[in-house]
C-alpha cells in the first residue's frame, strides 16, 4: 500500500516508521487530518488523544462526516482509519492535564495539535521536563499557520484570544496546507532526525505567469 512512499523515501524510512510511536494531542482540524495523512505514509503506531465529540461545524475542516456527528472524535477517527486503510490507531478519550499528561511517556514524538493555550502549556512543559521530542502546530483566523519544535515554541497567552477556538474562522485550504507541512516535518524527523520549523500562509504560494 505504501509503494509511492517507498519509491520517494526508501524502504529504510518505511521500516523506521512502522515502529515510530507518535502521540497526537488533539483530534480537530489539524489532528484528525494529520492522523489520516501519517497513516497513509506508513506510520503504524499512532495514538490520538482528545475528549470532544464531533459537531456539525467540524465537518468542513476535519476528517469526519455528517454521520459521525455526536460520536467521540477519537472513536470516529479510529473507526474511519480502520475502515478506509485497515490501520489500527490507539484512541484515548481523555483530557490532558497535569495528571493525564504522563501518558505521553514512551512516545518517540508528541504532536501538539490542541486549540487552547492551557493544554498546550501542559504538553510543552511535560515534554521539556521529560526530554520527549515535541512539535507544535497551530492556525490563526488571519490565514497563518506555524510548525515549531518545543525548544523554540512560545505558548500563546490566553488573554490574546478574542474568540472561542470553535469560532475562529479557518479556511479548509489553510488546514490542509498546514497538515501537509506538519506531516513533512514529522516524516523528516522520523526518517533522519531532522528538525524543521516552518511558517506558512496561503499568500506564500508563488504565482505562475504562463507568459514567462
Amino acid at each position: 500500500m505504501y509503494e509511492h512512499e517507498a519509491a520517494w523515501r526508501g524502504q529504510d524510512a518505511l521500516a523506521k516508521r512502522a515502529g515510530f510511536a507518535i502521540a497526537i494531542c488533539g483530534a480537530g482540524a489539524i489532528g484528525s487530518n494529520l492522523a489520516d495523512t501519517l497513516a497513509r505514509q506508513g506510520f503504524a503506531r499512532l495514538r490520538v488523544i482528545d475528549f470532544d465529540r464531533v459537531e456539525r461545524h467540524n465537518v468542513p475542516t476535519q476528517i469526519y462526516g455528517t454521520g459521525d456527528v455526536g460520536t467521540l472524535k477519537v472513536k470516529a477517527l479510529q473507526n474511519r482509519l480502520f475502515r478506509d486503510l485497515g490501520v489500527r490507531i490507539e484512541a484515548s478519550n481523555e483530557k490532558i492535564d497535569a495528571r493525564t499528561v504522563k501518558a505521553l511517556a514512551g512516545s518517540a514524538l508528541v504532536v501538539d495539535a490542541f486549540d487552547n493555550a492551557a493544554a498546550r502549556r501542559v504538553v510543552a512543559e511535560y515534554c521539556a521536563r521529560e526530554a520527549i521530542p515535541c512539535v507544535h502546530a497551530g492556525l490563526s483566523g488571519d490565514g497563518f499557520a506555524e510548525v515549531r519544535w518545543n525548544e523554540h515554541y512560545k505558548v500563546p497567552a490566553e488573554e490574546t484570544r478574542q474568540l472561542d477556538p470553535c469560532e475562529v474562522p479557518l479556511a479548509r485550504n489553510l488546514v490542509t496546507l498546514a497538515v501537509a507541512v506538519l506531516a513533512e516535518v514529522i516524516a523528516r524527523f522520523a526518517d533522519r532526525g531532522e528538525r524543521m520549523a516552518r511558517e506558512v500562509t496561503l499568500e506564500d504560494l508563488r504565482a505562475y505567469d504562463p507568459a514567462g
